[in-house]
């Protein structure tokens, strides 16, 4: 007699066809090397997502947009909603969690050349993919209307219009207006619940189509290995199993931070308070402030700040394109100058940030 199980696979299967589905996962391999501990980021990166995703539609529920309620109702979801703290707090730390997981995701691809022909789209989806990870931080952040988050939006929209010819009307555009008032809020919202999940998706398709026609990227060391001194383990049940328990790890922690550190809420915006001192970003902006910090006003003819600001930007367009300029990326070849200018990014990264937040 069938099981339930094997009654439901088969009206399932029947429907959409799973076994062609089960037998491409019975044949899908993942290498196997010293490293291997590096290719579960991206799946922890998708989970944070995914819980992203379903923490930010429970708190809809209860947000209301708009500078006279958008504070008062997150107020209310922290004190009257049943596990309301909860939902929001998982929700900030899976932020700050995601874009780490993201960074780490971004630096092991990059470091193991896995951006080498044939997967140079799946490094430019992938870094699109973090920009507006980037981007959500940014518009989220101001969404609660408090102070601190009110002020870093100001700042930050000031950074960004000091960009020549495209900063002033970008400013303007994000703000809703000359200042940050409750028009931008209402933008922020647009971008953050609506405008960026629709692009993150359509590219997370791509990027996730990209990676299971492709397969993983073999390690550097198989260039040196014959096919037969080559590790490898089945994708389904093996590898996916071991990506799953990493996921409860990591739910595990994302808890404890949420439970033990709850996300503060802070004081109410006020638009004709002057800025607290010492006022900072979130830690993913805070190399880059930093660095401004550090600018000269003027160097040369040139203004430091918009000097820095495109600096980042063409560093960040450059980042994109590794997989074009890197002739040396193909199979047999080596660059070690590529390592080197990882290593000095990492490195830049971690100092600036520690240095901003100690400051």
């Amino acid at each position: 007699m069938k099981t339930l199980w094997s009654k439901t696979y088969h009206w399932i299967n029947e429907r959409v066809e799973l076994d062609g589905l089960v037998e491409f996962m019975g044949k899908k391999y993942v290498p196997v090397n010293s490293h291997s501990i590096w290719y579960y980021f991206g799946g922890v990166s998708l989970f944070l997502f995914i819980i992203q995703v379903v923490t930010g539609i429970l708190l809809l529920l209860y947000y209301k947009g708009g500078e006279a309620l958008a504070f008062e109702s997150i107020q209310f979801i922290m004190s009257k909603v049943q596990f309301g703290w909860l939902i929001r707090s998982i929700h900030s730390w899976t932020a700050n969690l995601f874009i780490l997981t993201a960074l780490i995701h971004m630096f092991s691809v990059y470091f193991g050349k896995a951006y080498r022909k044939p997967r140079e789209i799946t490094w430019v989806t992938g870094m699109l993919m973090f920009f507006l990870a980037m981007g959500f931080g940014f518009s989220g952040y101001l969404l609660p209307w408090n102070e601190l988050a009110f002020f870093a939006t100001k700042v930050g929209t000031d950074i960004a219009g000091a960009v020549p010819v495209v900063g002033k009307p970008m400013m303007v555009f994000l703000r809703g207006g000359e200042e940050v008032t409750g028009a931008t809020l209402s933008r922020f919202i647009g971008f953050h619940v609506a405008v960026l999940p629709g692009l993150f998706t359509v590219l997370l398709g791509i990027h996730l189509l990209l990676v299971q026609r492709q397969g993983m990227s073999e390690p550097l060391s198989y260039e040196e290995e014959s096919p037969k001194e080559r590790k490898t383990m089945p994708f389904f049940p093996n590898f996916l199993l071991r990506d799953m328990l990493l996921w409860l790890i990591v739910l595990n922690l994302l808890a404890i931070l949420a439970v033990f550190f709850p996300w503060e809420l802070g004081k109410k915006a006020d638009l004709f308070a002057s800025a607290p001192a010492g006022i900072k970003p979130e830690w993913y902006f805070l190399f880059m402030f930093q660095t401004l910090k550090y600018i000269p006003g003027k160097v040369f003819v040139f203004d430091g700040e918009v000097l820095g600001i495109m600096t980042f930007g063409l560093g960040g367009l450059l980042w994109l394109l590794v997989p074009f300029w890197d002739r040396k990326s193909s199979r047999g070849e080596r660059n070690r100058f590529i390592n080197y200018i990882g290593l000095f990014i990492v490195l830049y990264i971690i100092i600036l940030t520690i240095v901003g937040w100690i400051l």
